[in-house]
């Protein structure tokens, strides 16, 4: 039976959904509230005069006339939650409810999400305040030039900037004159990006996405992109612009990873999603987000649709995408060009009469009405933008050309349109036709020139004795005397980094590629016993992009100075028709050197029942990527899924990109003390092929994989790939980046000294090695698998603080910790930094920050842990704020919770259920000065000591258990402002020790009130 649908809105993008949908046989009729000339009475389309604005009139209207159906075209009525009513009261609306189009309405909820899941963005800030903006503005490290209206605007809230003068006169503009009204009461100030514009739409069923040709609007008024902003003047698609393989790495890292994202937080994504996106040289950034088709895009999409929309948007609704793709025409383009209104985007006349349009659909041409009205039989304008003239063509020329022929049809004296439409497009395809230069043909001389002058400071930041790493000679120099060798022996070591670069092209995270190709080089140069000297790089590509070839490099030297050698030099080679454009290849190349008496291996000095101690690894480190896509591919996931190992929210990307270990800094120490007769880099082979490289043929490692800690993303990789032990063992580290032989007097000092800094363990040992036998033997690794993350050990022992020591670090349960901040979270710095140790007891699993776009949401997204904003504006009442916290405390199954700099006053209903979980730190010595300006206080009562306090909280303000206390001088001569730095310097000491005390379950709160030591 066929369906009547009601379609929401009454522009140019409803009469073109209207138009698609009539085509449908499955539709009986279309019913446009409130519509325009162009949907009254035409075939199956109709207008209706229902009210859109109240829900429950609306519901009951659907049910009255038996509407099937309602689809949402402008996205006001979905930001007022009409989806979330309708769908309540029975009737079936496609579009995103309330809560998932925050992804258009609220900027600032916009930005923190992409930045919470790892989406391409523009950095930026979120201010209530305008002169806190406007200091933004001008003290950023890059072009804050973008300022945006956080609320719905109608399409105008953004002003690109000039400068910074003009970037704060628009924050006053939007803030302080209301130019936008409510929808300027938080602004976005952003990075301003250079690159191509584009946009992106996808439908989304919650799980699946399936992404629409890519389009391209006009903003500006007139030709050439000139003349004031507007909402768009016309639009083309697709953009030649974006390949396919563009547009693919588009849908996974951006349009996928953001329906991800929302139904990891609860909120599903159902119905169209549009990314406005900058095509950087970093890769595709997004602009912003829209919840509803884009108008003109919907003009140039709809007509390119192949499959019937009403089925496409059930099959949305009904979450079949997966199984039911919408199909597209191929090998035509569609332009359309909007006619508006004389003196648009300001002040315009209506009621101008329009005449022609018959004729202009005789030209094959289709016409959708926006801002128009019927008046005595004819049509008039009654809007800025009046039409859209929309072509479909073979090529984008001929489409333009036709287009423009429509618009010069149409009798509407004064219009205001475009002729240039395309011409991005347009001049993209005629370059392929001029004169070659050297750069046609793939190679940048000037961007490798611009690229040695951006890295040489990056090299000169790794100078070191022997060597001032100075870029730019044909060869570098150093200098072994100056660095302190007497009869030294030059050890060098070559890597890449193997198919890791495949995962880094395709998430666009390209700087800890650096770490690892370092890693490779240098940690095999240890493995005789040498210190790194030197390290040069080798970077092949398709095309130069220079901005990721800085932070490739950038991330080399970085890595050269945590391995404490120079980058000395390095070979960029453009190399077009060898890689594709976004393709690009890494080899390093590393020198070291160690005394002749010292080199390793000692293989004379190794015998039977040596011990074998085991340093961990971060992971996959940079061999067996080819496994791990494979097995990937076989579980039809991509490097966008979430994945169910590594930091809560983290994508299989995200976890697959850990940087490999560099371990010079932690074991030239212990190699220089003359105790390890050998080193084994677990590299390419796994356990079983690199550790009988350092030892005696007549040896043979017996080895106990319950002995360490082995990642969770070895265990997926062993269950998901139905990998054998062997194929195991022979392929990956399993959690051992490194393996030493000591003798058994040595071995518990080595263990201690490395288990200061890293999670070490006696994993084995050395016996004669049998005729035919296997020279190493991995006991327990399947078991070991099946329970990643644990580790056992027959000889340990628990001290007081709870902390696990002996022979093997046990794993110690940790407490789940959420931090509570409102602002630039130097606190949090202090306890994340503390909760990363090895020996912690503590895991912070979310930060919840009770404002937008602050710092210390940003230091939580770059340690890897989920963030939540609870924005108190945005409560009626206390009560309603905290139970909203409190609901995110127990979605992340919190144990324990810090308010680091949170600013609000928590209810004693909260309080009471998270009393002895509780704690917060105050700048004095409590109970001495509470409240406010506490270091204020301590000076004018003149007092010698002042310092700060970590309390479990109580009802009373700062009255709670006093649990670690950190006492700071009161110097002659003070300022309030010189006082509170040395006790903030204080604080991020006590915090992270108060945190331990009670996360290990060394302190509790008793059931008195006092504190009860374990």
């Amino acid at each position: 039976m066929a369906e009547r649908v009601l379609l929401v809105g009454s522009g140019g993008r409803e009469h073109a959904l209207a138009w698609k949908l009539a085509q449908s046989p499955q539709v009986q009729q279309v019913l446009v509230a409130p519509g325009n000339a162009g949907t009254a009475n035409c075939g199956k389309i109709s207008n209706s005069e229902v009210s859109v604005s109240h829900h429950a009139i609306l519901a009951q209207f659907c049910k009255d006339h038996h509407v099937g159906l309602v689809v949402v075209g402008p996205e006001v009525p979905l930001a007022a939650g009409i989806v979330d009513d309708l769908t309540a009261a029975g009737v079936p609306c496609f579009g995103p409810s309330a809560k998932a189009s925050q992804l258009e309405a609220s900027k600032s909820f916009s930005k923190a999400f992409m930045e919470r899941h790892g989406i391409p963005t523009a950095r930026y800030g979120s201010f209530t305040n305008p002169e806190e903006a406007c200091n933004y503005i001008r003290t950023a490290e890059f072009p804050a030039l973008v300022v945006k209206a956080s609320g719905l605007a109608a399409g105008k809230g953004v002003i690109v900037a000039q400068d910074q003068d003009e970037a704060c006169q628009a924050v006053m503009d939007i803030m302080k004159d209301r130019a936008f009204g409510s929808a300027g009461e938080t602004v976005v100030v952003e990075e301003l990006l250079e690159g191509e514009e584009v946009s992106c739409l996808c439908f989304s069923d919650g799980h699946s996405v399936s992404p629409m040709p890519p389009a391209q609007d006009h903003k500006r008024l007139q030709d050439g992109d000139l003349g004031p902003n507007t909402g768009g003047m016309g639009a083309y698609c697709p953009t030649p612009q974006v390949s396919q393989e563009l547009l693919q790495q588009i849908r996974e890292t951006v349009l996928q990873k953001t329906v991800d994202g929302m139904r990891e937080e609860g909120i599903p994504y159902v119905g169209v999603l549009y990314a406005g996106l900058m095509l950087t040289k970093q890769g595709p950034k997004v602009l912003e987000f829209n919840c509803r088709f884009g108008d003109p895009e919907c003009q140039v999409l709809l007509p390119l649709l192949q499959s019937d929309l009403y089925e496409v948007i059930l099959n949305t609704m009904s979450g079949k995408l997966a199984s039911s793709t919408p199909v597209w025409h191929k090998d035509s383009s569609a332009v359309t060009v909007v006619m508006a209104s004389p003196g648009y985007p300001g002040s315009y006349q209506k009621g101008v009469e329009i005449t022609g349009l018959s004729q202009v659909q005789d030209m094959g041409l289709q016409v959708f009405h926006a801002g128009t009205a019927l008046k005595n039989g004819g049509v008039v304008s009654n809007g800025g933008r009046v039409l859209t003239v929309t072509a479909v063509r073979s090529s984008l020329e001929t489409a333009l050309q036709a287009a423009n022929q429509g618009v010069a049809g149409v009798g509407f004296p004064g219009a205001v349109y475009r002729c240039d439409i395309g011409h991005r497009a347009i001049t993209y395809l005629n370059q392929r036709s001029r004169g070659l230069t050297y750069k046609d043909s793939g190679v940048d001389i000037a961007a490798g020139n611009k690229l040695v002058d951006m890295i040489k400071p990056l090299a000169k930041a790794t100078s070191r004795a022997g060597c001032n790493a100075e870029l730019g000679g044909f060869a570098g120099l150093f200098d072994l005397k100056a660095a302190g060798f007497v009869d030294p022996i030059l050890v060098s070591g070559t890597d890449g980094v193997g198919t890791k670069l495949k995962i880094a092209q395709a998430c666009g995270q390209h700087s800890s590629l650096g770490q690892d190709l370092v890693a490779m080089c240098v940690n095999d140069v240890l493995a005789q016993g040498a210190e790194p000297l030197f390290f040069l790089d080798y970077f092949s590509c398709g095309s130069l992009d220079v901005d990721v070839a800085a932070s490739v490099v950038g991330g080399i030297a970085k890595a050269c100075e945590m391995a404490g050698c120079a980058l000395l030099g390095g070979e960029t080679a453009e190399m077009p028709g060898v890689y594709a454009a976004e393709e690009y290849d890494l080899a390093g190349f590393c020198v070291g050197a160690v005394e002749r008496g010292a080199l390793l291996p000692r293989l004379e000095d190794i015998a039977e029942g040596d011990l074998l101690i085991g340093v961990a690894s971060s992971g996959v480190h940079s061999n067996g990527f080819s496994l791990v896509r494979k097995v990937l591919e076989r579980a039809k996931l991509s490097y966008s899924s979430p994945a169910p190992f590594g930091q809560p929210g983290q994508t299989f990307g995200e976890v697959l990109l850990t940087p490999t270990k560099i371990y010079s800094r932690l074991l030239l120490p212990v190699l220089r003390s003359g105790v390890i007769k050998a080193y084994a880099h677990i590299t390419g082979g796994g356990l079983l092929e690199n550790i009988p490289r350092v030892l005696p043929q007549e040896l043979a490692v017996d080895i106990d994989a319950s002995r360490w800690s082995i990642p969770p993303v070895f265990s997926w990789l062993h269950k998901e790939g139905g990998l054998s032990e062997e194929e195991m063992a022979r392929t990956f580290n399993c959690g051992l980046g490194a393996v030493l032989v000591v003798a058994p007097l040595d071995a518990q000092r080595v263990l201690r000294q490395l288990q200061a800094h890293e999670e070490a363990w006696i994993v084995g040992s050395l016996a004669h090695k049998l005729p035919g036998a296997e020279p190493v033997v991995v006991r327990n690794l399947k078991h070991s698998l099946l329970n990643a993350g644990q580790a056992s050990s027959g000889e340990f022992d628990v001290e007081k603080n709870g902390r696990c020591h002996g022979d093997s670090i046990m794993p110690c349960k940790k407490t789940r910790v959420a931090v509570l901040i409102s602002g630039t979270g130097t606190n949090l710095q202090a306890l994340i930094e503390q909760a990363k140790r090895p020996s912690s007891s503590a895991d912070i699993v979310v930060v919840i920050s009770n404002r937008p776009g602050v710092q210390g949401l940003k230091r939580a997204s770059l340690a890897g842990i989920q963030t939540r904003v609870v924005d108190h504006k945005l409560y009626g009442s206390r009560v309603e704020f905290d139970s909203t916290i409190d609901r995110v405390l127990e979605e992340f199954g919190v144990e324990l919770v810090c308010l680091a700099g949170f600013m609000r006053i928590l209810t004693g209903t909260f309080v009471k259920k998270w009393n002895g979980k509780l704690l917060n730190i105050h700048p004095s010595l409590l109970p001495s000065f509470k409240g406010v300006n506490a270091q204020k206080q301590a000076l004018q009562a003149g007092v010698r000591v002042a310092g700060c306090t970590v309390h479990f909280v109580a009802e009373e303000v700062d009255a709670g258990a006093i649990i670690e206390q950190v006492a700071v001088p009161v110097l002659s001569g003070d300022t309030e402002e010189s006082l509170s730095e040395r006790i903030r310097e204080a604080e991020h000491r006590a915090f992270p020790a108060a945190m331990e005390l009670v996360a290990s379950g060394a302190v509790r709160l008793g059931e008195d009130g006092h504190i009860i030591w374990k």
